[in-house]
């Protein structure tokens, strides 16, 4: 006589399928928990180079946006501008890292961001069935900004047209966002006067998040993350333990003023910033809707066991 209570073999196949399900079913709470959440993506590194990573990554928003999540995605562009300039022979330098921006190079900048970097990421999420819209911060005086006169000490410095953010107006944004569309900002600004100016996309990130008063903060880069003295991922931080493991040499070099940016965006209301590898495949998806994530989560204060 058959037992009908007793749970039949299922081909690897099956199985398989029956793993994928799992998976769906374990996201389910952080789905619930964000829809209708605003995340902002800084997308930059080889995330915008490598074909596979680009599909991955427009995969991964275009997901969040059918799942009820609204995903603002902000964008460099670097390599794009470096590769112009030296196709019209305009010899880029930097200044404490920031790349000097005359009249040319301005123009030749936002020519590349808006009209070519701007665009093909725009084409790659609508081919997806996304609904993107690319804007920049000219538009709707999205990014009011103003020419940048000293560096992060506070010294003088003349870098061009690159600008400092005075404010975000974010209405064209939630206009957007409301409509089903996605918004993907290039990182320009503009002055008093109509001045266009260069931003630091990780700033423009950082600030619209801030602005929307968004749940979370993602920036894609070329590292896992914030890495301990022994090459282990830590998987999270706050004011108090970055305070720490900058005077012990932890955190160093580049990695400072991204930590720095993100613990301030924590600071100012938004709820978790993350720091993940944009170069493995579909980051964005692993870091907030798995228990542990992948990479280093910045928070204001760390949860009271």
């Amino acid at each position: 006589m058959t037992d009908k209570n007793k749970i039949p073999e299922v081909p690897e196949e099956m199985k398989n399928k029956i793993d994928r399900a799992s998976i769906l079913i374990d996201a389910l709470p952080y789905i619930k928990k964000l829809r209708g959440q605003t995340i902002v993506i800084k997308y930059g590194g080889n995330a915008m180079i490598n074909e596979g990573l680009k599909h991955s990554v427009m995969d991964d928003i275009t997901l969040l946006k059918y799942i009820g999540i609204n995903p603002i995605l902000v964008h460099g562009g670097g390599p794009d501008i470096s590769d112009m300039l030296k196709k019209v022979n305009v010899e880029s330098h930097f200044v404490n890292g920031l790349r000097y921006t005359d009249e040319q190079t301005m123009r030749i900048a936002q020519m590349v961001l808006i009209g070519k970097t701007n665009k093909e990421i725009v084409s790659n999420l609508n081919s997806k069935g996304a609904k993107a819209i690319g804007i920049c911060g000219i538009d709707g005086n999205l990014i009011e900004a103003e020419k940048m006169t000293t560096d992060s000490n506070g010294d003088p410095i003349d870098v061009g047209f690159v600008g400092k953010i005075k404010k975000i107006n974010t209405h064209v944004i939630e206009m957007l966002a409301e409509d089903e569309y996605i918004p993907v900002i290039a990182p320009i600004g503009v002055g008093s006067d109509g001045e266009s100016y260069n931003i630091n996309a990780d700033t423009v990130a950082a600030e619209v998040a801030v602005a929307l008063k968004a749940s979370k903060l993602i920036t894609l880069t070329d590292v896992p993350g914030v890495l301990n003295k022994e090459g282990d991922l830590i998987s999270i931080l706050d004011s108090e333990s970055i305070k720490d493991y900058k005077e012990d040499g932890t955190i160093t070099g580049g990695m400072i003023p991204k930590i720095e940016g993100c613990l301030d965006t924590v600071l100012r209301g938004v709820r978790r910033a993350h720091i993940i590898d944009g170069r493995i495949p579909h980051s964005i998806i692993l870091e907030i809707f798995t228990s542990k994530g992948i990479g280093t989560m910045i928070v204001k204060e760390k949860e009271k066991k």
